[in-house]
């Protein structure tokens, strides 16, 4: 039985939103595996964790660049928010980002062993940052994205200053349309990913293990009905459609409007100007996502009231 400490709780805790004592108890039940344990939860209606699991856990910032038919977004770690105001820091995130752009680099190690524009590499520029700075950062992960007629647009949510921000997105439109088209629906479409953080373009392309664990905690809560096997069948293949249409850009509602399919929104401002609009792809970076940071008053809190 594996050791249920306050910090696992408090991890549990973090990532569903459920309270101590069930985070406690799916532990125990699960012998203190983590993602069994969120399954656990929400098949007992005791958690959302799809929408608690990309909580912000590390300060930064994401920076976004675009040319025409290209786009760039990279994500820097610092320790604290207070960096992120930093101007020497800001500096760096912008002039990073375009190194990313110019080399289409979306490898860290590359990102850090490129050119630096004021001199050097990428990786002395972020040491001499470190040194001067006095707080620990770090190069996260980058992404390019491109068309070959069109153009790549970028949104940034929370901004911090021009072109950087807590989250960032690029929206890939291929068309013949003009940019004074193409620009605007690309912005309200990157406002769109940053509101309702979309897991794939459309619904096949969700990743294979994702909809299978789904499918798996959707015939748990499914058995629980007491139903026939064939009304339990049809349950769980509407809750997976359900899941395919809400998680993927095309299907989901344009936040907008609030009622019409975003795959109809592109096909709409294609018809209106007389020529096909592709939504090619999208990126999204949240400031962040994934990252553990420590909160020990807290964890002690959890301690004490779970009695762990």
């Amino acid at each position: 039985m594996a050791e249920i400490t306050a910090a696992l709780v408090k991890e549990l805790r973090d990532r569903t939103g459920a309270g101590m004592m069930d985070c406690k108890k799916a532990l125990a039940e699960n012998n203190g595996d983590i993602e069994a344990s969120i399954d656990w939860l929400r098949t007992k209606g005791l958690a959302a964790a799809a929408k608690k699991a990309g909580r912000v856990a590390a300060e930064g910032l994401v920076g976004v660049a675009t040319d025409g038919t290209r786009g760039a977004m990279v994500e820097v770690n610092s320790e604290t928010d207070f960096v992120a105001k930093n101007e020497q820091f800001q500096t760096f995130v912008r002039d990073v980002t375009s190194v990313a752009l110019a080399g289409s680099i979306t490898d860290i190690e590359a990102l850090a062993a490129a050119a630096y524009p004021a001199g050097g590499t990428v990786a002395e520029a972020l040491t001499q940052n470190i040194a001067t700075i006095g707080e620990n950062q770090s190069l996260r992960r980058s992404a390019v994205m491109s068309v070959n007629s069109g153009v790549v647009t970028a949104y940034v949510h929370n901004a911090a200053a021009p072109g950087m921000g807590k989250i960032g997105v690029l929206v890939a439109l291929e068309s013949t349309a003009g940019a004074d088209v193409l620009e605007p629906l690309g912005k309200q479409l990157a406002m769109h990913v940053a509101a309702a953080n979309p897991l794939a373009l459309n619904g096949d392309d969700l990743d294979a293990d994702l909809v299978a664990r789904e499918r798996a905690i959707a015939e748990e809560k499914a058995a629980q009905s007491g139903k026939p096997a064939d009304i339990v069948a049809k349950m769980v293949d509407g809750s997976i459609a359900k899941f395919r249409k809400e998680n993927a850009l095309l299907s989901q509602l344009f936040v907008m409007d609030g009622k019409t399919p975003v795959a109809e929104v592109v096909a709409a401002a294609g018809k209106d100007v007389g020529a096909t609009i592709t939504l090619k792809g999208f990126t999204r970076f949240q400031l962040g996502e994934g990252i553990e940071k420590e909160e020990s008053d807290f964890a002690a809190e959890v301690a004490a009231v779970a009695g762990v």
